[in-house]
């Protein structure tokens, strides 16, 4: 008798993981409302909100971000962010990030930025991401060519 109320409950187990989609990774779409909070000769602080979709079929939230944003290999700046964001199943979202700019780097590649042409955007760090106040966190590794103008 308890070894058939053990072959059911595996057999449900199974079919639930079976059920189971593998969790897709979340898709960055743009940024927008780019401000400069504070700005200073050494030091400027910039805020913008990053767009993204999730394509999954659950949500989850974000608990934290400590991320590093590079242009063109410098060290552009360095985001921490410590809130926690709902992510809605297959819709998008934004995610705020604020971060102190050396103006040493910003100075570099000013002269691209501001003629519009591409740059080499990289955001390297961790993302601490759960569901049902079970979190992990999971790597972030995004580069790509970016066009940001101030014109």
């Amino acid at each position: 008798m308890m070894g058939k109320n053990w072959m059911g409950i595996l057999i449900v187990v199974i079919v639930v993981f079976m059920s189971c989609s593998s969790p897709k990774a979340i898709e960055y779409k743009s940024y927008r409302n780019f401000s400069i909070e504070n700005l200073g000769f050494v030091n400027s602080t910039i805020k913008l909100d990053l767009e993204y979709y999730n394509p999954n079929n659950f949500g989850m939230q974000l608990r934290n971000t400590d991320l590093d944003i590079f242009i063109n290999g410098n060290l552009f700046g360095h985001s921490s962010t410590d809130t926690l964001i709902p992510i809605p199943r297959r819709d998008s979202f934004y995610i705020p990030i604020k971060f102190v700019v050396n103006m040493q780097s910003l100075y570099k590649n000013a002269l691209n930025t501001l003629l519009g042409k591409e740059v080499l955007l990289k955001v390297t760090g961790k993302v601490k991401v759960g569901k049902a106040n079970v979190f992990m966190y999971f790597p972030v590794n995004y580069e790509a060519k970016e066009t940001f103008s101030l014109f």
